[in-house]
């Protein structure tokens, strides 16, 4: 059984497929792959704003 709010993590997740530096892991930190997914989010947001 398909949960409610599932389709919302799996559209965030292919949102985030579609930057290619979080595709393949370039980062040596951990922190810096977390920022990386944070700007992708916010770069995301701003779009959406603007549309």
């Amino acid at each position: 059984q398909v949960l409610p709010k599932r389709w919302i993590v799996e559209r965030s997740f292919s949102w985030l497929e579609n930057f290619r530096r979080l595709t393949i892991d370039y980062e040596f930190l951990a922190e810096t792959a977390e920022a990386m997914v944070q700007i992708a989010f916010i770069q995301i947001i701003l779009n959406k704003f603007i549309e």
